[in-house]
Formats: structure tokens, sequence, C-alpha cells
């Protein structure tokens, strides 16, 4: 069965070119899931206001997207220099901390302080340092106290708090910082549906959110963003004790040889899908369309080779928060979805490793839809599991899922193939649950009398709730 909508999500990064409600409205009703507030460039009153301004726009168009807040995590800048510093090629120049604004020292070689002072200690001599995106790169000389002595390799401008790498460096940075805990509660008050977590290294990071999450007694989720070396290593732990994994390619393609970056991201996507985790390919998806009204044949691939690995989400950066053309970035996206999608495989992936029985029913229910003509599955959910293992099937038919959970609804806008509805159950009477469902349906315009649906629910039977697979048709 052709699905009636796009499998593949679509996050957009809010930002100047995209706040207005004028925007946001032809935005949503161009068809993107999830808002993103990217918190290195967002201060609390404003996303307060974005936050309320997406929820009022969504009401009055009729269609609920989720909301990700974007957090810094931990991270290495420079401090502020007098006037950008051109540097040379063959250059001797040094990192410090607790120096003040850079300039030149009493040696006379050029300075600038960082906002790490363990940074001496976590590299050694031989290491790279890469500044401002890798544009930048530096070989360290020496250590001297908390001062970094380096020689200039690939020259450039340093202005104020560049970002830096260290590429195969562990640093000591907590997963967490203050400021991250700040925006984090922000989020919580406002209600919103995701977290993503930058420079995520270790399954450890991911459980303190969780657990500050469990404080605060927010339901939210925690997207787990890979960005470093350290990060690859532990990929597989990360993706257990996430709730969806985001492909950083930016800091990911200058931690890692950019080479390998095309490997990382296939090995991340499927691992995700074997272990029936969400995950998002990120960064330079339709950078060309920040200035250009339509995309290089390279983006084109480069979305539809995400599209075709099967990942769940691909999300838009600079193309929504400063480019010109936003609304054409999303159709360009579902113009690449809609013909990539319709080579997409109809037979349920085998190699998910489904151990429990419930997860096997899940795993019949997908190739019975998937060998009847025309057919769909509706499953009724409150948590999101069974949605998320049907999901991570990839069977080529549309995934109906109903739940009376508001959270969970927008949650699950992050999962490829599912279209999520909110509706009250009847408790007393699972077959009007049912019934209520197919109305639904109709309503949309997505089934008619006759249509045929696979339904994964339970039935109560005697004293005791039976799970179950139904073959019915729409009446």
């Amino acid at each position: 069965m052709k699905n009636p909508y796009r499998k593949t999500k679509i996050i957009f990064t809010i930002g100047p070119a995209t706040q207005d409600e004028a925007t946001l409205e032809r935005l949503i009703h161009a068809g993107v899931d999830i808002c993103r507030i990217n918190m290195a460039h967002a201060d609390h009153a404003w996303s307060r206001e974005i936050i309320r301004r997406v929820r009022k726009v969504c009401d009055r168009v009729g269609r609920q997207i989720a909301i990700m807040m974007d957090v810094k995590g931990p991270e290495i800048r420079t401090g502020d220099v007098p006037e950008t510093f051109e540097l040379e090629q063959g250059e001797t120049f040094d990192f410090t901390y607790g120096e003040g604004i850079g300039g030149i020292g009493e040696d006379g070689v050029r300075r600038v302080d960082v906002n790490y002072p363990e940074l001496a200690n976590d590299i050694k001599v031989g290491d790279t340092v890469l500044v401002d995106s890798g544009l930048i790169r530096l070989k360290v000389l020496s250590l001297e106290g908390q001062r970094v002595r380096t020689e200039v390799i690939i020259p450039g401008p340093i202005g104020n708090r560049r970002h830096i790498n260290l590429p195969g460096v562990r640093v000591n940075l907590p997963a967490l910082t203050q400021k991250d805990r700040g925006d984090v509660d922000v989020g919580i008050e406002e209600g919103i549906e995701f977290f993503a977590l930058s420079f995520v290294r270790e399954p450890a990071d991911l459980d303190l959110f969780h657990n500050y999450l469990a404080e605060q007694n927010s339901p939210a989720k925690v997207i787990a963003k890979i960005e470093d070396q350290q990060a690859i290593t532990n990929l597989e732990g990360i993706i257990k004790a996430s709730d969806g994994l985001m492909v950083a390619r930016g800091d990911l393609g200058i931690e890692c040889p950019f080479e390998d970056l095309p490997l990382i991201q296939s090995r991340a996507i499927n691992t995700c899908i074997q272990n029936t985790t969400p995950v998002i390919v990120a960064t330079h998806m339709l950078e060309s369309m920040i200035d250009s009204p339509i995309p290089t044949r390279a983006e084109v691939t480069d979305i539809a080779n995400a599209i075709r690995e099967q990942a769940d989400c691909v999300m838009l950066s600079g193309e929504t928060t400063v480019g010109k053309y936003p609304v054409e970035c999303v159709e360009t996206i579902n113009r690449i979805a809609d013909r990539m999608e319709m080579e997409d495989c109809t037979a349920p992936r085998g190699d998910l490793a489904l151990k429990s029985p419930k997860s096997k029913m899940l795993r019949s229910a997908a190739y019975l839809a998937t060998e009847i003509d025309d057919a769909g599955i509706v499953v009724f959910t409150r948590r999101g599991l069974l949605t998320q293992k049907l999901s991570s099937l990839r069977a080529g038919v549309p995934i109906y899922a109903f739940t009376d959970n508001q959270e969970l609804f927008r949650q699950l806008l992050l999962m490829r193939g599912v279209e999520p509805f909110f509706m009250e159950f009847d408790d007393n009477d699972p077959e009007r649950t049912i019934q209520n469902a197919f109305e639904a349906l109709k309503n949309r315009g997505w089934a008619d009398k006759g249509a045929k649906m696979v339904v994964v629910t339970n039935v109560i039977a005697g004293k005791k709730i039976v799970d179950t697979i139904q073959f019915r048709e729409v009446e």
C-alpha cells in the first residue's frame, strides 16, 4: 500500500527566517514534524516565546508538531580578542586560561584564552587543535602550566568565542553544564517533547540527563548527538541509553576523518534500527539553499541516500534559521522523499532481535499487512513501545498509531512511517475504540469503507487482558 503521507520525518531549526507566525504556518502546512530550538544561539525569554508561538500556530492550523530543545552540552571555545587575529602558517600561537582578553604575551607570542581550565591537562604534545569548524589547524608543541603552545599548520582568522575541536582527545567536561540545566528547566516548564544533548561521549552522559528529567517529573525524551570519536567508540551503548540518536555530521566530520563519515552514518542508522531507536541525520542537508532556490545535485543525492538507508528523520539547520528559502527546503525534501519511498522494500526487516513474544507478534502483524493488498496497521499505544518496534521493522505499509497520551502523541512524530492520532480510549469497550479509530481514518481521507487493516490491540477475555492481532475491514 502506498503511504498516504511521507514516512521520513522533517525537523527544522527555527530562527530569524522562520520565527514569524506566517512562515511557521507555511512550514506546518508544508509538512514539518518537529521544531528544533538551538540553545547555542537562544536565550530563555526568546525560547519561551517561540515555544508558545509554535503551539499557537499549530492550534490555529489544526496540525500539531513537536518541539526539540538542543542544549549545548560540553564544549571548548576561545575567549574574546581585541580584534580578529589573522594567523599565519608556521606561526607560534598560545592557548591560555585565566589571562583575560587575547593579545600578545610577554615573549611576543600571540595568545587567546579558552573557557576550559583543564585543556593543558587533557592534551599532549603532538595533538591537533582545530578552531572554527576545523578551518584552522594547529599542532601542540609544548605545555607549560595552563599554557598550550602550538604551531599554525593551516592559517585563518580567529575571532571571539570560536569553537575548538580536539580530535581523539578525551576531555573531562561535564555532560550537563549549569547553563544546560537552566535551559532544560525552561523546556520542562514549557512542556516540550524532546531534548537533544550535544557531544554525548558515553552512556553515563545520558543516564545523568534522564535522571535530571526524572527528578523534575518530565516525560520528555533525550536525543543523543554523536559528534566525536569517543561517541563512535561507544556507539551501541549510547544508542541503548538514549531515546533517539542524531548523527551530527558537522562536528563529526571535523573530529573524524571525513572519508569515514558515510560509513559512520550507515553504521549509526543500521545500529539504531536494530535496537529499535529512532535516528536523525543532520547538518548540511541543503546548505546551498540558504542562498539558492534550488538544491545542488549532490545535496539531492545526500538526502536520497539518508532516506534509502531508512533514517527516521532528516534535519535542517541554517537552511531554516537564516536561509532565504526555508519553505522551499521542506518542499524539496518532500519531493525527494516521495520519490525514494516509492522504492521501499515492502518486506519487514529480518535483522531485528525481537526476543519477547509480544515483539514477535508485531513482526507477524507487519508481515500480514505487507502480504495483503492496500492494507495498513492500526496500533493503540500509551507508552509508544509497540509503535517504536513496528516503525523499526520498516515494513512498507502505513502505521496509524492512536494514543490518549498528549505528550506521546507528539513524540511519535519522531518515528519513521508512523502517523500519530490523539484519541480518547474506551477502556470498557475496546471495539468502540477500534471503530473510533476507523472513523478518524475515514475523516482524514486515508481509509474508505472496506479498507483492510491489521489491528494491534488487546481484548478483555474474562478477567484477563489478551494481546491480539486482528484482520479487520473498515465499516
